[in-house]
């Protein structure tokens, strides 16, 4: 994989900065359970200068600058290198945010649901449509779908649209249906689904490719790319989505984002927004695989930009998701059998996508769920590696939820990096075991993984759940779900060192960007998030409650909780 250009980094006037009066876990190797732990970080401008005693601290300072250094005692802080995101889709967080949440902290049934949307549509000027985000039917008290009528309780005179928690669907009231013409006699679209009833009407739900009456041709979905879930507003309110997610991230830490579904609209967002000096975190972009031609046309075999702003590689579908039931079970879900989900391509184009990607030097990253997609996946991974070997590829599998064991070794071999997202067993380890039996309790197979030697990286998938590390390090750790079930057998849950590294220096690596982020290291960018308690001594089931105090990038606070924090911060 070609990494990131090492960029000049301008000399900073302010004085430099010594970091004190915490506990600093560095996760570099050699600090690694080490107890002679850091004392103290010097930070020059965006660079971490020294790491050791105060004492050393303060001589490297003299060497950097003669301007006495500033020192910061945090108080008895906990400081950890910069969160990683390394799947997340910023823009959508920040459209979702502006939505009604309807998850499952804000409602339990259908009817709940109802009123927290019907309360907006009362809070709404008439005639715009309102939006809701979250649910997970099968955590719902009746453990179905709302349906259109049902939603006609929230209005009959606009549209109104559920999205189901995984992103790829959710159910519309009637008008919306009405309004763009879908009927009982309306084909499904190739790649997408109207459902209906054992009677043959219209239940309201719709998924993937049928979400095109509501966000146009011209979204994020081209043909079989990729599911089409943005919807369009003006540049000027998505640029206040996008601005508006960044301080969201921030306040769980996160430092650095990979932007897994980047098409022109996000692009040109992240372009306007860089170009305003409004870039806060650092952003690997994937673009979708059907901008694969502009990419290889234009030249980019490989990682470009600059340290805050990124081109990574391109992202691709392999199925859909568990929480909808597109991932794809050719027999069928155990809680409906005739639903057996889909594959975005058929395995000859994938495999020619994959072949042409990896021929150019570029990474791939995948989103695939079931073991038959995995299968798709890794087959046309070990058939571009054959044809031109690079030990360095560092393909990507996105979600990765229910691999083989067998798969499991071949990723091994081929050197495969799963992205794995420990919230959704968190939020939904429940409906996967309804949706698809007791392979289901194997879902993210984290300790897996790490006994074959295959490195973890989490993430958020944010919106789908929340940008906050802490939660997604806990979940990893414990396997409880939300409501307190525990999934599946201990040999799938890892420890803290390894659910941290995976958050950190691991995600670092899957963006091809180790040699600059991911770890408390002498040149390394001083990006950080210093924490209100230590996340290797609270109890495992508190992991999620520790508070980011605060958050650095390039050595500037760009995040304070409104809570106490740290002297100096």
């Amino acid at each position: 994989m070609r990494k990131l250009a090492t960029f000049h980094r301008s000399a900073s006037d302010a004085a430099p900065v010594i970091l004190t009066g915490a506990t600093f876990h560095t996760l570099e190797p050699a600090a690694s359970g080490d107890p002679a732990a850091p004392e103290a970080v010097l930070v020059f401008g965006a660079d971490i200068a020294a790491v050791g005693s105060l004492e050393e601290c303060r001589a490297a300072a003299a060497q950097v600058s003669p301007t006495e250094p500033d020192v910061t005692d945090l108080g008895g802080a906990v400081v950890v290198p910069g969160f990683i995101d390394a799947h997340a889709h910023p823009l959508m967080l920040g459209q979702m945010m502006t939505w009604v949440d309807c998850g499952p902290e804000k409602a339990g049934s259908i009817p709940e649901i109802v009123a927290l949307l019907r309360g907006a549509a009362e809070r709404t000027p008439a005639g715009r449509p309102v939006r809701g985000f979250g649910y997970e039917h099968r955590n719902l008290a009746e453990g179905r779908h709302p349906t259109r009528f049902e939603l006609d309780g929230v209005a009959t005179d606009r549209e109104v649209y559920l999205m189901n928690a995984s992103g790829h669907g959710g159910v519309v009231n009637s008008y919306t249906l009405g309004l763009h013409g879908v009927t009982r006699e309306t084909p499904n679209p190739k790649g997408g689904e109207f459902f209906r009833d054992a009677d043959g009407e219209l239940t309201g739900e719709l998924s993937d490719a049928a979400c095109n009456v509501l966000t146009g041709l011209h979204g994020v979905k081209i043909g079989h790319h990729g599911p089409n879930f943005h919807l369009a507003d003006e540049p000027e309110e998505h640029l206040r989505q996008l601005a508006a997610a960044q301080e969201n991230f921030l306040a769980g830490g996160v430092t650095t984002i990979g932007d897994a579904q980047v098409s022109r609209r996000e692009f040109d967002m992240y372009l306007r927004l860089a170009g305003a000096g409004g870039l806060k975190t650092r952003v690997s972009m994937y673009l979708l695989s059907h901008l694969l031609d502009e990419a290889l046309e234009m030249g980019l075999h490989g990682a470009f930009g600059n340290d805050m702003l990124s081109f990574a590689g391109i992202k691709l579908y392999a199925d859909g998701t568990l929480g909808g039931w597109t991932a794809y079970f050719p027999d069928g879900y155990v809680g409906d059998p005739c639903r057996t989900g889909q594959l975005y391509h058929e395995p000859d184009e994938y495999r020619e996508l994959v072949r042409r990607a990896h021929a150019a030097g570029l990474q791939t990253a995948t989103h695939a769920q079931s073991p038959t997609a995995l299968e798709m996946v890794i087959g046309a991974i070990e058939a571009a590696q054959a044809e031109r070997p690079d030990d360095d590829a560092r393909h990507r599998i996105e979600h990765c939820g229910l691999p083989t064991s067998e798969q499991i070794e071949r990723m091994a071999a081929a050197r495969i990096y799963p992205v794995n997202q420990p919230q959704h067993h968190y939020n939904w380890g429940e409906g996967v075991t309804a949706a698809i039996g007791t392979p289901g309790e194997r879902f993210n197979p984290l300790g897996e993984f790490v006994a074959a030697g295959v490195p973890v990286t989490i993430s958020s998938d944010a919106p789908v759940a929340d940008p906050r590390p802490l939660e997604a390090i806990q979940a990893a750790v414990t396997r409880v779900t939300r409501r307190g079930h525990k999934l599946g057998p201990d040999e799938l849950r890892i420890s803290r060192e390894e659910a941290l590294r995976a958050h950190t220096i691991n995600a670092a690596r899957v963006i091809g960007r180790e040699d600059e982020l991911g770890s408390i290291a002498v040149g390394k960018r001083a990006d950080f998030a210093i924490l209100s308690a230590d996340p290797f001594e609270v109890p495992e089931h508190e992991i999620a409650q520790i508070e980011v105090l605060a958050t650095w990038v390039d050595g500037l606070v760009r995040h304070t909780a409104q809570i106490k924090q740290p002297a100096g911060a």
